[in-house]
């Protein structure tokens, strides 16, 4: 793939209890018509998390109080996203993967999404595994 370059805008929003992680960080870039954008940082809580592990098909329910020890992803209006959440027990037992509908914020999730406006993000399928894939064009 070329690579591709942007200048980088940065907008930052807090989630707040009881919101959907997933469905709000899609609901914020399809509002604002965010066609690439990437998650820079958020810390927060979850009250518990709806995670699908590595080469596992379905999501995995893991219930309780969960630290956000890391988010990263790609989001676009149109183009689909793909992000992966890691979290922490009280014991500091860290799980992760694919972050799935049904995460719920528990205090707070203070994120910064970094928009690249000179782009466009498009999934497309990729014939090594048959997946969906990030393909990045530029903004016409």
């Amino acid at each position: 793939m070329e690579p591709r370059t942007s200048p980088l805008l940065a907008h930052v929003l807090r989630l707040r209890p009881g919101q959907d992680l997933l469905r709000s960080l899609e609901a914020y870039v399809a509002t604002h018509g965010l066609e690439a954008a990437v998650i820079l940082t958020c810390v927060g809580s979850l009250d518990g998390a709806s995670i699908r592990f590595a080469n596992r098909e379905e999501a995995t329910w893991i219930p309780g109080k969960h630290e956000i020890t890391s988010l990263v992803g790609t989001l676009s209006a149109s183009g689909g996203s793909h992000v992966h959440v890691g979290i922490a027990d009280g014991d500091g037992v860290a799980r992760g993967g694919h972050l799935m509908e049904g995460s719920r914020v528990y205090t707070t999730a203070e994120v910064t999404i970094g928009v690249l406006p000179a782009l466009r993000f498009a999934r497309e399928p990729d014939a090594t595994y048959g997946y969906d894939e990030l393909v990045a064009y530029p903004k016409e």
